[in-house]
């Protein structure tokens, strides 16, 4: 079973001024989805304690997947998907079109999506909009199509190539 962790990345919700609903949406997915998903931490919108966090994350081993939710939009202080190729050391870029593409069928504001994937190590991270439905739209979706690319990244499988 591959572990997933999750960061929420909200000012009003680091301030507990909102109660993260999203969180605990992406832990329940993940784990629906064969994933042994566990919450990490609720962040402000500050790129350097989101880089630094997540860098923390991905290097400590103890994940697979590391979705974060939140901060992606198009206001002043949506930096999760700059922090997230600062910390990068190769970008996924396939993985947020395809969810941007599938969102775009349910609404035309899927395009105003700024989620990146990168992977650092044997880490995949995958940011995702802030609101439990976009949430709901975009794992369900995506989720299903990465365990081939998350297990040739920790080299449970060795070919993506079929003869």
């Amino acid at each position: 079973m591959y572990k997933a962790g999750v960061f929420t990345i909200s000012d009003k919700g680091f301030k507990g001024e909102r109660e993260d609903k999203a969180g605990p949406e992406v832990i329940r997915l993940a784990g629906e989805n064969g994933y042994e998903a566990s919450f990490i931490k609720i962040l402000p919108d500050d790129l350097e304690t989101i880089a630094d966090e997540l860098a923390k994350a991905a290097d400590s081993g103890d994940y697979d997947l590391i979705l974060t939710t939140g901060g992606t939009g198009f206001a002043q202080r949506d930096v999760t998907p700059e922090a997230t190729l600062a910390v990068g050391e190769r970008q996924v870029p396939g993985i947020p079109e395809a969810m941007r593409a599938y969102s775009m069928t349910i609404t035309e504001r899927g395009m105003l999506s700024r989620g990146q994937c990168v992977i650092r190590g044997k880490t995949l991270i995958l940011n995702l909009p802030g609101s439990v439905k976009a949430v709901r739209e975009n794992l369900e979706y995506i989720l299903p199509k990465i365990g081939h690319g998350i297990r040739i990244l920790t080299g449970d499988d060795a070919e993506c190539g079929r003869e």
